[in-house]
């Protein structure tokens, strides 16, 4: 009795692996942070379907758990990163992923809960910004677009450091934070000023339009476009191509122009 239990046991098995291969050719399963991505991922399920995909959404906080979920094959797809974040960690962690396609972009903002205007910064004041250096290049370009630091010639926005700083007027002060951690610091008013990724401050309830005391020019050529990545191996895939067709769709790009009308998120062209 017990071999014939482990026998069935051992068949049902098999037929739901076989079942659960099947159905995977046509479920593509994208991990991503809550806004806008995920928001943007729910509008494009329904144009997926007629497509004849289901789209499953995992929302994830951690920035450094998404690439390797990735590259281990635990998940399809994700969007969620700029092309330098992308690019410092396939550098560093030698991962076998690929860009698949840019969708938007998210304008990056300074908050401050002290000050009302660029000029009321003081001297010695403290500066929050990521921990993640492949921010830091653009951080910096903001503020020295502010005026409010000099930066070597030679780096900008995808390469400079903290050690590229030549000219600091005002004395800032700079403490890095992980960048899940940058709204807690604007909460508690840790800084005169916080550097905050464009998805967490929306996803604090913050509008970079109207919050933000210095906020990144948006242009179309801006370096720092949200991007799909999938394996290397699944790149031209149908459920990929499938993928990044929709999110670069016209039917998402007015969903995106109307959904943030304030200009905190911007389809790419």
């Amino acid at each position: 009795m017990k071999k014939l239990l482990v026998i069935l046991f051992a068949l049902v098995l098999l037929t739901a692996c076989g079942g659960n291969k099947k159905n995977d050719e046509n479920v593509i399963v994208v991990a991503c942070t809550a806004e806008p991505h995920a928001t943007i991922l729910e509008e494009a399920s329904p144009l997926l379907a007629e497509k004849g995909y289901e789209l499953k959404i995992e929302i994830l906080d951690d920035y450094y758990i998404f690439n390797s979920a990735l590259d281990s094959g635990d998940i399809d797809a994700n969007y969620f990163q700029h092309i330098p974040f992308f690019n410092n960690e396939v550098a560093e962690k030698g991962y076998d992923i690929a860009n698949a396609g840019g969708v938007h972009i998210e304008p990056f903002g300074f908050y401050s809960n002290r000050y009302s205007s660029v000029e009321e910064i003081a001297d010695g004041d403290t500066v929050i910004i990521s921990n993640s250096v492949s921010d830091h290049g653009r951080i910096l370009s903001i503020l020295e677009d502010a005026g409010l630091i000099k930066l070597k010639d030679g780096v900008g926005a995808l390469d400079a450091t903290l050690e590229d700083i030549v000219e600091n007027p005002k004395n800032l002060q700079f403490i890095e934070v992980k960048p899940e951690l940058l709204t807690n610091s604007y909460k508690y008013d840790e800084g005169a000023l916080v550097a905050i990724n464009g998805n967490y401050a929306i996803g604090y309830g913050l509008n970079p339009t109207k919050d933000a005391l210095i906020l990144e020019s948006a242009g179309q050529d801006n370096p720092y476009v949200n991007i799909v990545a999938c394996r290397s191996a699944d790149l031209g895939s149908a459920k990929i191509n499938a993928l990044v067709e929709v999110l670069q769709s016209k039917q998402i790009k007015d969903f995106i122009l109307n959904k943030y009308s304030d200009g905190s998120v911007i389809p790419v062209e």
